[in-house]
């Protein structure tokens, strides 16, 4: 299969990037690790008349901290993630989130912001910026505003990106003291998209949660948090029955779909297993005894 007939342009800087995607609006596409777009390219399941290239703009690529916060450069390589130990040290379920993405050609290829842009609901970066609380830099010929991942991902493949603008900075707050984090998913094959996954980051105080965020991947249209469970784990603590509880709203709380890979039952069983997976593997990040 070859794309459809459009025009590749190169801008060298963002404000050249969010220029072209005024010029040409709704006939523009922004191409950055191209893992998942040039496949839809070749299918013809998306046809633009113009792709703008990111990739020779180096200011949209790195890592570094800024006070209590660590800041990544949407065309940050998710190779780059997995090898940063600022990120492993200060973002931990970032970093358990990019280690379960696909195989090493995709991870060296693909990058951050085009994976929240492209916002797969069975991809691991829309459920890791749910639970981590992550804001979004997002750019345009009209000035910057922030998004918070919660009013990002609106439905399949659908974010509220304008279609002039362009996400150029992921902001995450560094991991709390005495705290765990987690990513669980179960997937057909290695390196598959989730049937479904949780990302889990848990506070503690004498072992005692104060801070709580659950999200789930491959649950419906959209990653999402669960909210429910959360509740479970701060009301009544991380003993055995709570955290059974917190599985079994977690799976009730989910509306995924029927597909070739999983039924819609059984995602809703194997999100309710990788949610109490992922807790028990936050007490055990945290310090806390499993239980």
């Amino acid at each position: 299969m070859k794309p459809p007939p459009l025009d590749i342009l190169t801008p060298t800087t963002i404000e050249d990037a969010v220029s072209l995607l005024s010029n040409y609006g709704m006939e523009a596409r922004p191409l950055a690790g191209g893992q998942s777009l040039v496949p839809l390219l070749n299918f013809r399941l998306s046809r633009p008349g113009v792709l703008i290239d990111l990739n020779k703009i180096p200011e949209l690529d790195y890592i570094k901290e800024v006070g209590g916060q660590i800041e990544i450069g949407a065309m940050t390589r998710e190779r780059s993630i997995e090898f940063s130990e600022l990120i492993r040290d200060c973002a931990p379920l970032l970093w358990e989130a990019t280690k379960n993405i696909a195989h090493l050609p995709i991870r060296s290829r693909g990058t951050i912001g085009g994976s929240l842009a492209n916002a797969d609901p069975a991809a691991e970066y829309p459920a890791a910026a749910l639970a981590l609380e992550m804001v979004f830099l997002v750019q345009s010929i009209r000035g910057e505003r922030l998004i918070k991942s919660s009013d990002f991902f609106q439905d399949v493949l659908t974010t509220s990106l304008e279609p002039d603008e362009l996400l150029t900075k992921i902001i995450i707050p560094k991991i709390p003291e005495n705290s765990g984090a987690a990513f669980e998913e179960i997937a057909r094959r290695h390196g598959d998209f989730a049937i479904a996954g949780v990302a889990a980051q848990i506070t503690f105080r004498d072992k005692i949660p104060t801070a709580v965020n659950l999200a789930a991947c491959g649950a419906g249209p959209v990653a999402m948090r669960l909210r429910a469970s959360e509740k479970i784990i701060l009301n009544e603590g991380v003993g055995r029955d709570a955290i059974k509880a917190a599985a079994a709203a977690a799976a009730a709380s989910i509306d995924p779909m029927s597909d070739h890979n999983a039924s819609a039952s059984y995602r809703r069983r194997l999100t309710g297993v990788v949610t109490a997976r992922a807790i028990n593997k936050c007490l055990h990040n945290a310090g806390v005894v499993d239980v």
